[in-house]
């Protein structure tokens, strides 16, 4: 069994992967004598997988998993989590924002007693935009699925065994892997690290991609969306009872006339975008309860540069 396995999800990866491996080698020599890296290829269009390949045939300790197509990268994770047998675990990034040379200071913590120990970038590269957007985002998150993620936490971090054996019975279909370790409840701390930029390439979550994510997570993980739903039901129901009220005291004490056509068709359209709103949230609740009651693998492994892999 290894001492350490290193799990790097790539997605058209190819140019920055053989200064990956030069630094990974370079820290990890120096960290344990036992470790093992597992690059899971989520599907990628340039030549990311020859290049694993590449790398596993200079150094056995460097494996590769290739998917038969793009899972996303928390499912690639997941395959990577489901074929290490390291004792402790890292999760990173394989654009070199993550940098191997952390990977010291988080096991030296780990190994304090903490079963989770999360990276927390200090200096981020991203330029404004993303750094507000990424900011509204997770206030809107945290409000929504009443948890409290630090938003400066990636997925660089490295786990115990122990936490490894419980994410692999959690078989949900929307992942989401900083929700799942915080919900395990193992002891867990952090430690500041340096955002590096990206060397090359751009990041394959595009705006709309990134919103899509945003939903699908805080479906996965809360239903105060539909509470919210019932209250603004309340809320307009009320609302229309008390202006009802006003109407009739109007006419019966005043002898006011009712409002005519003008004034009910902008409400019937008012209650009625509410209703659709609502029917579409619930919707997409039915929509992800289809989805996991299919019991559908997370992910398929087309290919592996040696040993036996499992699937799930």
């Amino acid at each position: 069994m290894a001492r350490l396995s290193v799990i790097i999800p790539l997605y058209n990866e190819s140019t920055v992967i053989p200064e990956l491996f030069q630094r990974l080698k370079n820290v990890l020599d120096t960290v344990v004598q036992n470790y093992e890296v597992i690059f899971v290829d989520d599907g990628s269009v340039d030549d990311t997988w020859s290049r694993v390949r590449q790398l596993a045939d200079i150094d056995a300790r460097f494996l590769g998993l290739r998917l038969s197509r793009n899972f996303g990268q928390h499912y690639a994770i997941t395959a990577g989590l489901d074929n290490c047998d390291g004792d402790w675990v890292v999760i990173m990034d394989g654009d070199l924002q993550d940098q191997p040379e952390d990977i010291p200071l988080l096991f030296s913590k780990a190994k304090e007693g903490f079963d989770v120990v999360l990276a927390r970038r200090e200096h981020r590269s991203h330029g404004l935009f993303k750094r507000i957007s990424s900011r509204l985002f997770w206030l809107v998150f945290n409000y929504l699925t009443g948890m409290d993620y630090d938003e400066r936490v990636g997925n660089f971090r490295i786990i115990s065994r122990r936490v490894l054996e419980n994410l692999k019975v959690m078989r949900e279909q929307l992942r989401f892997l900083g929700g799942m370790v915080s919900w395990l409840g193992f002891p867990q701390t952090t430690v500041s690290v340096r955002h590096a930029p990206r060397t090359s390439g751009k990041t394959s979550y595009t705006p709309a991609r990134l919103w899509r994510l945003a939903q699908e997570i805080v479906i996965a993980w809360s239903d105060r969306p539909l509470r919210l739903a019932v209250r603004l039901g309340f809320a307009v129901t009320g609302i229309a009872l008390i202006y009802g009220a006003y109407i009739v005291v109007k006419a019966l004490v005043r002898g006011v006339p009712v409002p005519g056509w003008s004034s009910l068709i902008v409400s019937l359209y008012f209650l009625f975008g509410v209703t659709f709103v609502i029917l579409g949230l619930i919707g997409t609740y039915l929509g992800r309860t289809f989805a996991e009651v299919k019991r559908r693998p997370l992910y398929v492994i087309m290919e592996t540069t040696s040993r036996s892999c499992r699937q799930s």
